[in-house]
């Protein structure tokens, strides 16, 4: 299903918005279904949204970073004057997400450009509000950064405050957004309090009479530079050799915090012959493995990457309960191959 601009103006501010996952391109938006087999785990007009981008020479999934966006960028006519005005490049994917303990507020300061008044983002114990994640590549932050005068008005930060749950159910835990760091990018108190945006329209908005806010409430960690999308979960699931005690372990141990933690991944497990395994998402009896904090995901999983080779793509993935991870899935051909069903490393003479 696809839609056109046209069906979601960008006036009055922050806009129109689709009700449902998409990604957008060419002043048109096509809804996203969520699919636990596609590597993505979402599909586009029925293909793996991965190929869906790779078709139109755009990164995947893995390669982008989570932006919560609460105000017009969620808007597909807005995202079109990002491209004529600023320069921004290639399909933007938008999940819908359900976002608690945080709220869209109006700010205390109108826009220079127009008189509205902008959205800023606060916390706000038990509310809960429909939002969306852009998974953005490092050059459409680039223009999400000017257009929201990162360092000026708002600062690029990740957001440990309330949780961010897409449609597919799983959890994206310190997402990045732009929050205030001018004072007239600090919610607006009206009779003390903050005012959504749910609850007042831009009408009047601008007319709200208040005090600005001496603090968002938020607890942040500021991201200095261009956020690298392998920061984006800081684990990963490990179901072969590189398990805890298994033969590669020694690669992986010395980038770990804290215990290794016992999990199952739905998919199915085969023995490649070669003395590892190959995962392949989906539907199956379940895969047994352990999820691994690490340090310094980024550096760490580049290792693990060239460790993996060319058989292998890295993708995320929810485990049950909605965390995410990264790992490895098989993308070589399974015809021929024997399918485990106990973990691998148990007593099996065919394994080594």
């Amino acid at each position: 299903m696809s839609f056109a601009d046209e069906d979601y103006p960008a006036v009055p501010y922050p806009g129109a918005r689709p009700s449902v996952s998409y990604v957008h391109d060419d002043a048109t938006g096509w809804e996203l279904t969520p699919d636990p087999v596609a590597s993505s785990g979402w599909r586009a007009e029925g293909r793996d949204l991965d190929d869906w981008l790779a078709a139109r020479d755009a990164e995947p999934l893995a390669c982008r970073v989570p932006v919560l966006c609460y105000g017009s960028n969620v808007c597909p006519s807005k995202i079109t004057w990002l491209r004529d005005a600023l320069g921004l490049t290639g399909p933007a994917v938008l999940l819908h997400a359900r976002c608690t303990d945080v709220a869209a507020v109006w700010a205390s300061g109108l826009r220079v450009v127009d008189d509205q008044r902008p959205a800023t983002l606060t916390a706000m114990p038990g509310n809960t509000e429909e939002h969306a994640v852009w998974f953005a590549t490092p050059a459409q932050v680039a223009v999400l950064d000017r257009c929201e005068g990162r360092g000026e008005r708002y600062r690029l930060a990740r957001v440990d405050t309330g949780e961010v749950r897409l449609a597919d159910g799983s959890v994206v835990d310190g997402p990045l957004a732009y929050v205030a760091a001018a004072p007239r990018r600090l919610p607006l108190l009206v009779d003390g309090k903050a005012v959504r945006c749910l609850d007042v329209p831009q009408s009047g908005a601008a007319a709200l009479v208040g005090t600005p806010a001496s603090t968002d409430g938020l607890t942040v960690r500021e991201v200095p530079g261009a956020p690298e999308p392998a920061d984006f979960p800081a684990r990963v699931f490990v179901y072969g050799t590189l398990q805890p005690g298994a033969s590669d372990w020694w690669r992986l141990e010395p980038h770990a915090t804290g215990e290794p933690r016992a999990a199952a991944l739905p998919g199915t497990m085969f023995d490649t012959g070669l003395g590892y395994p190959a995962l392949q998402l989906g539907d199956g009896p379940g895969v047994s493995g352990w999820v691994i904090d690490l340090a310094r995901p980024a550096f760490t999983l580049s290792t693990l990457d060239e460790y993996e080779g060319s058989e292998y793509r890295r993708v995320r993935v929810a485990l049950p309960g909605g965390q995410l991870c990264w790992t490895y899935v098989w993308i070589e051909p399974i015809k021929g191959l024997r399918k485990l069903t106990a973990p691998w490393g148990s007593a099996d003479p065919s394994r080594r």
